[in-house]
């Protein structure tokens, strides 16, 4: 079933392949499908809900990335077992990022849902109007009523597959640059040894080599 933007079906099947497709040839950059994991927060629990390319399968066993087949097509695949996706988890987005260049440069950007049994198609959203997004989220399956549904999302990100996990929840390993070190303050100078006074009905003779003020009438002056 092909579907609009913003659009659901349900998915009747207990297991399906996800498929990124597009077409390749020249000037085309690189694409990979990622999936995202979520609870009813809309979010991770933490980043072993995050399935892509370094990280190929799910701790559950429930989506696992395939990898990618090369062709007229380039197809890059995720298997989803949704009778082994977790109580916890209510949505499973699917992504794809690209490497090299923008969305804007593909040609027949689709993602498909198929029967992972029988092969026959649940659903398929062929995404158009790309410019400068470097990720998307196709689509995303969901839970509805104790059952499975697809969504066409179509929601483009220009700030890649980082800016795109971090939206749900990832921590992206990126410390950018660092602050330089605030400037050190000179050290003052120690303030001189301020002369004690005397105390009060005593005379305090002068260091040596300075001239004596002559003493208060009635005291004794030394030579």
């Amino acid at each position: 079933m092909s579907l609009q933007k913003g659009a659901n079906t349900a998915v009747p099947v207990p297991s399906v392949r996800v498929e990124l497709g597009w077409q390749s040839g020249p000037g085309v950059p690189d694409a990979d499908a990622s999936a995202l994991l979520l609870t009813e927060s809309g979010r991770v629990r933490s980043d072993d809900d995050f399935v892509f390319y370094n990280q190929p399968a799910h701790g559950s066993g429930a989506v696992r990335h395939e990898g990618k087949q090369q062709g007229p097509t380039v197809l890059d695949v995720l298997s989803v077992d949704l009778n082994r996706v977790e109580p916890a988890i209510e949505k499973i987005v699917i992504a794809a990022s690209c490497d090299g260049g923008t969305f804007g440069q593909f040609q027949g950007l689709y993602v498909r849902v198929v029967d992972a049994a029988g092969g026959a198609e649940v659903a398929r959203f062929d995404s158009a109007g790309a410019t400068s997004e470097t990720a998307f989220v196709l689509g995303e399956l969901y839970r509805r009523q104790g059952a499975w549904k697809f969504r066409a999302v179509g929601q483009g990100y220009d700030s890649g597959l980082a800016g795109l996990a971090t939206d749900y929840g990832i921590s992206v390993d990126d410390p950018g640059p660092q602050a330089p070190p605030p400037p050190q303050q000179p050290m003052a100078p120690p303030a001189p040894p301020q002369p004690q006074a005397p105390p009060p009905g005593q005379y305090a003779p002068p260091p040596p080599g300075q001239y004596a003020p002559p003493p208060p009438p009635g005291q004794y002056a030394p030579p």
